[in-house]
């Protein structure tokens, strides 16, 4: 269930892994864009927002892969349901037999039954999930990066006026402890 997907926090990022229920192992482009979201995802779970990877392959095979990576994100299956086909992301065979799909906000050619992407969801007080801002094709290349992922998110940085990212970055293995004063903290 998507909800669950937040684990605590009212934002949600979810990389549209491409892994088709077939395939054998993931894309080579998004597990190169995977590789750089271990070093950012400490520092955004304790910034407010989640980060969770999803594709249509069954989770027995996402599973060894996720794991022969070493990436440590929380990768889910959506296999059985439609969430890929509904952010457009994902393509049938009638999609395929057409030559045309909706994809990156316009229609085009197929290209593939799994395509790229990032969706950003919130969650207000009330536990309503709003979907604010999704980027496909070329674009995910603009993220993976702390702000770049924040600044896709409904808060942004969420820094106090004036502020810098010393105001809430840590060391990695220091959050929940006071900030430290530093060279960088002023």
């Amino acid at each position: 269930m998507l909800a669950d997907l937040f684990a605590g926090r009212s934002q949600l990022i979810v990389k549209h892994f491409m892994f088709g229920p077939d395939w054998e192992e993931g894309c080579v482009g998004c597990s190169f864009g995977a590789d750089q979201l271990d070093g950012s995802l400490v520092h955004l779970v304790n910034h407010d927002v989640m980060l969770v990877a999803v594709s249509r392959a069954p989770y027995s095979r996402i599973a060894p892969f996720h794991k022969r990576m070493g990436w440590r994100f929380k990768w889910v299956s959506s296999a059985g349901s439609d969430f890929n086909f509904d952010y457009n992301v994902s393509f049938s065979k009638a999609d395929e037999a057409r030559g045309k799909v909706f994809y990156n906000f316009q229609e085009q050619d197929f290209a593939s039954d799994e395509l790229p992407g990032y969706s950003v969801f919130t969650r207000d007080e009330t536990g309503q999930i709003f979907h604010t801002y999704s980027v496909f094709a070329r674009g995910t290349e603009d993220t993976g990066t702390v702000y770049g992922f924040l600044d896709i998110t409904p808060k942004g940085r969420n820094e106090p006026p004036g502020g810098n990212l010393s105001h809430w970055v840590r060391h990695h293995d220091k959050y929940g402890e006071k900030p430290e004063k530093s060279c960088c903290h002023g």
